[in-house]
């Protein structure tokens, strides 16, 4: 399909897909890319959407920047991302998956989609957090003394754990639809569930996808996922 590769402020995007006045912004997710996108993007494209898929910090081909993929850093990236979007095209609707997911619902409440999709989102970072202190045995006081600790899965800092404490997701009233794991170990269904409930979101549950739904059968769950709600 056509991708044309552009640079917004030195961020590296894609646009997918012919001309159109209605488009989706891609925020994927950890250790992922904006090529990732391109098979959303035919789905998007059949139902009349050009997609934008942009690389975060520390990804694709930002992947040797010392430019941090932190809460600061991404919600700065994604206010870009949007501006450049919103200026160009008359509908906009947003799928972020993920981590991608998180810095959308920081950077973008204020924003008027028309639709947004959340794969495996990360709803809670402080319950996250608090888990990754469980499977690590790392202490709240351990952070707060050493500033930052690697772990298997990321690295945990200190001021971000003070900025998820401070900063929880309050504000989002846009229509939502959900896509979870019934075998997602980083939110639980309770997190789910509660967010789904508070905010009128359209949730749907596969029973055995695990987080990065990348089994086998996963890749038609989330086809069909996608095509019942792009």
């Amino acid at each position: 399909m056509k991708a044309q590769n552009i640079n917004i402020s030195n961020i590296p995007a894609i646009i997918w897909g012919e001309q159109s006045d209605k488009i989706y912004i891609h925020v994927h997710g950890k250790i992922s890319c904006k090529e990732y996108a391109e098979s959303f993007a035919e789905i998007a494209e059949k139902k009349g959407y050009q997609t934008l898929s942009f690389d975060l910090p520390e990804h694709g081909e930002r992947k040797e920047s010392d430019y941090r993929c932190d809460i600061w850093n991404g919600m700065h990236d994604l206010t870009i991302i949007g501006d450049y979007v919103f200026s160009k095209w008359s509908d906009v609707s947003l799928y972020a998956c993920s981590l991608g997911a998180y810095f959308s619902l920081n950077a973008y409440a204020d924003r008027n989609f028309t639709k947004c999709l959340f794969q495996s989102p990360i709803l809670d970072m402080e319950y996250l957090v608090r888990q990754m202190f469980c499977w690590f045995d790392i202490t709240e006081e351990k952070l707060r003394m050493e500033k930052e600790i690697s772990t298997p899965i990321d690295l945990l800092r200190w001021d971000y754990y003070q900025y998820v404490k401070e900063h929880p997701i309050q504000n989002w009233n846009l229509p939502t639809s959900i896509l979870y794991g019934g075998k997602d170990d980083l939110q639980s269904a309770e997190v789910i569930r509660k967010f789904v409930q508070e905010r009128g979101c359209k949730l749907t549950i596969s029973q055995g996808s695990e987080h990065p739904f990348m089994q086998k059968e996963d890749i038609k769950i989330v086809r069909i996922w996608l095509e019942e709600n792009i």
